[in-house]
């Protein structure tokens, strides 16, 4: 992790944090499939990552603030959350997932989550992110913050 940004550039800003190959793949999995645990996130990602690099990325992104992490005791399993920051790239990912659909090769088993968040567009983005409020801020449904509004 980067203390000090190469710039005052806001993409740069997100770059520093976002821009390596695995660390939007690690939010994916947790975003959309909701793998909240190391072993999940390991073995059930199709891209394959290992684990060191996976233990890497999951200390930036808490460092980061995109992930809190809890501890819950010797022999038990520690869960990952996303923050507000974090279900804010909700809409980023949709984009992202829409331009690979359109630019690189893709399979069609995993294109469908990409075509079906670019067909629902921001009412659908708004919905997956409410959702994610509940289950990882437990927030209510509807009660977003002025961050998030």
């Amino acid at each position: 992790m980067i203390d000090e940004p190469r710039s005052g550039c806001p993409v740069n800003a997100a770059v520093e944090v976002l821009g390596d190959r695995w660390t939007l793949i690690v939010l994916r999995d947790i975003m959309f499939a909701d793998r909240r645990h190391f072993r999940a996130l390991q073995r059930e990602s199709e891209e394959g990552i290992a684990s060191n690099i996976l233990a890497s990325r999951l200390r930036n992104l808490v460092a980061a603030g995109l992930l809190t992490h809890d501890d819950p005791g010797a022999g038990r399993r520690a869960t990952y959350s996303l923050t507000e920051a974090s279900i804010a790239l909700v809409p980023v990912l949709a984009e992202l997932g829409w331009w690979g659909l359109q630019h690189r090769p893709t399979t069609p088993e995993l294109r469908v989550r990409a075509e079906r968040l670019h067909e629902g567009g921001p009412p659908m983005w708004q919905a997956v992110m409410e959702d994610l409020r509940e289950r990882h801020l437990d927030r209510p449904a509807g009660k977003a913050t002025a961050d998030s509004a």
